[in-house]
């Protein structure tokens, strides 16, 4: 069956089950207001206007103006393409999705501003209030913000935005997206897909704030910036629970070193966080008050009695038994359904004893760092490939598995999709931006530049450029093919062939970074079971977990004594056609049988 829709787009073999177009939480969404949480947890003020809801849409081609009249209606924040959206439909490269909406201008008082904040829009966003532009954004994940105190009117305001979005025909940071999803490579993700808010701040204000553990000389650093320069007083409270610890006097862009004596370390198995208070006070008054959180944790590499190179956390060797995690949903694709979604994942992997999360190709809802930063899960964050074309058969799956030791050096730019120079510069200065944000959570304890050479350039100076902005976490360079000998882990993925350790080295530690990925098919939980991609498929629960245990026990666990260190298997959940999650894509039945998994993680961590 063949069914077109509009721009031209056919959707055939790849249609998924209907009874796959929702997920354990799309009936617990709130259409009137979804995602009705805080969205920015690490600044934290008290009050905010949620502005996620229904909006007008319409697709046009993409030079037309803004359109007279519209579609539909599409709920936000879910992308166009999600079932949760109430559209289901792609947006092609020559195409503009618009936004329209009512909102009321917040009541202020005279030294206040309103800043409109927009967690993710992918991928280009012109933002318009009352017909006027008040800003453009270039970018698929990271938040971004304006301020509209000059452009609302009394009352109702018209807010539009219009957005572009190339998928896979441009060089942009995308992840797995695409136009024609098959195999490992999912449906594209356009427009709104994180949360769209308002808030009423003073003019001065705090804007950013670092706090930097040093756990061997039990210190903080910490970094307040404002919105403008000031003589007004700023004040740090750390407290533990409700407790006071520590008050001090900050300054604005300068570092302050404070000193935390016997302070409670954070780790997966005590993850604890301290509270940090922030005042802005000004004759008397304050006119800023923020929250915030941090945990006192060092993640370092060392060599062991035996000269091999380990992963340590808090000064002590420390196994990460992790999962490949890429975050999405068959309700909401890269848009959780539900704050309570996110928690359950944390939860339910955390509890089949894995103490750690490779966040594949994708950034996050700052909310999901939050949470794994009070539950206990450590995070790998990958930055989501960008790049034109693929490498193909051979240079993208044959050379890398059979012939590991071939080198391939990427500075050959048109090799790997980035042989302009602009894609480089943009996937630069994304980075940058992703490490300065996400640095504050202590969960967040490895940066991914590359993965499997997806355009992947100049990778060993790209771990040098990370480590300069973030020295205090490990890089994993080049996950899994191309090594360059840079950054802080020999990093290798292995599927279907015997898992060996590599030549060991002083100063890298061994890590396999994806293994696994077997399969099986779910009954009435399978997104389309005639297209279904797995590496290797087993028919019942009993087998797969029989495969799990063997390949666990007789050949992961054996390369602990020659130097591994961290382990990501594939995958916390079924993803459109690939089937090799431990849960089902609905999240609704966990395929492997729990205790077996509890028991090898537990032997994982002990060996």
């Amino acid at each position: 069956m063949k069914t077109m829709i509009p721009g031209g787009a056919t959707m055939a073999e790849t249609m998924p089950n209907p009874k796959m177009t929702k997920s354990a939480y799309s009936d617990r969404v709130d259409r009137e207001r979804p995602l009705d949480v805080y969205p920015r947890p690490m600044l934290a003020r008290s009050s905010w206007i949620n502005l996620n809801g229904s909006y007008d849409y319409a697709i046009t081609p993409i030079d037309a103006d803004r359109p007279q009249t519209y579609d539909g209606k599409i709920l936000v924040p879910f992308c166009v393409e999600s079932p949760l959206s109430g559209v289901s439909l792609p947006l092609r490269p020559d195409q503009k999705l618009w936004y329209r909406r009512m909102i009321d201008a917040p009541v202020r008082a005279a030294e206040e501003r309103v800043i409109l904040h927009f967690e993710a829009v992918d991928y280009v966003a012109d933002v318009r209030i009352n017909e006027r532009l008040i800003g453009r954004h270039v970018g698929g994940y990271a938040p971004f913000s304006f301020d509209v105190t000059d452009d609302l009117l009394p009352g109702e305001n018209a807010l539009v935005i219009g957005v572009t979005d190339p998928t896979d025909t441009g060089s942009q940071e995308r992840g797995k997206q695409v136009l024609d999803p098959k195999g490992i490579w999912y449906t594209a993700t356009s427009g709104i897909w994180q949360t769209v808010w308002m808030e009423v701040v003073n003019e001065l204000r705090l804007t950013a704030l670092s706090i930097t553990p040093e756990y061997d000389g039990s210190d903080i650093i910490v970094c307040p910036t404002l919105s403008r320069a000031t003589d007004a007083k700023i004040v740090l409270r750390v407290v533990d629970g409700k407790r006071e610890v520590l008050s001090v006097n900050l300054v604005p862009d300068e570092e302050t070193r404070v000193r935390l004596p016997g302070f409670k370390p954070w780790s997966p198995e005590s993850p604890f966080l301290y509270g940090a208070r922030i005042e802005i006070r000004r004759e008397n008054r304050v006119v800023d008050a923020v929250k915030s959180h941090f945990g006192m944790r060092k993640i370092d590499i060392a060599r062991d009695e035996a000269g091999i190179p380990r992963i340590r956390l808090n000064g002590k060797p420390y196994f990460q038994t992790g999962v490949l995690d890429q975050g999405y949903w068959p309700d909401g694709l890269l848009t959780q359904p539900t704050d309570q979604a996110l928690v359950d994942d944390i939860l339910t992997m955390k509890n089949l004893g894995f103490n750690m999360l490779r966040k594949h190709i994708k950034m996050e809802s700052e909310r999901w760092y939050w949470h794994c930063d009070r539950l206990g899960m450590l995070v790998w964050q990958d930055m989501p490939s960008g790049g034109t074309g693929a490498l193909g058969k051979w240079l993208g799956a044959i050379r890398p598995y059979a012939f590991p030791h071939l080198h391939l050096s990427d500075r050959r730019y048109g090799r790997f999709g980035r042989a302009d120079a602009r894609s480089r510069t943009e996937f630069q200065n994304g980075l940058t931006e992703m490490v300065e944000r996400l640095s504050k959570h202590p969960s967040i304890v490895c940066w991914v530049p590359f993965n499997e050479a997806w355009g992947q350039f100049d990778a060993k100076a790209t771990a040098a450029y990370v480590k300069s902005l973030d020295p205090t976490r490990i890089v994993d360079h080049a996950s899994g093919w191309y090594d360059e000998s840079g950054g802080d882990l020999h990093s290798i993925h292995r599927y279907i062939l015997e898992l060996k350790a590599p030549r060991p080295e002083r100063e890298r530690a061994f890590v396999l970074s994806e293994f696994g990925g077997y399969s099986r098919l779910a009954e009435d939980h399978v997104w389309n079971p005639q297209g279904s991609f797995g590496y290797r498929m087993y028919d019942s629960k009993d087998a797969i977990t029989d495969a799990y245990q063997s390949l666990l026990r007789g050949q992961v666990l054996p390369l602990i004594a020659k130097g591994l260190c961290a382990t990501v298997y594939t995958q916390l959940s079924d993803v459109e056609l690939e089937v090799n999650g431990i849960l089902t894509y609905d999240r609704s039945e966990i395929k492997i049988d729990e205790a077996t998994v509890r028991e090898l993680n537990e032997a994982l961590k002990k060996a």
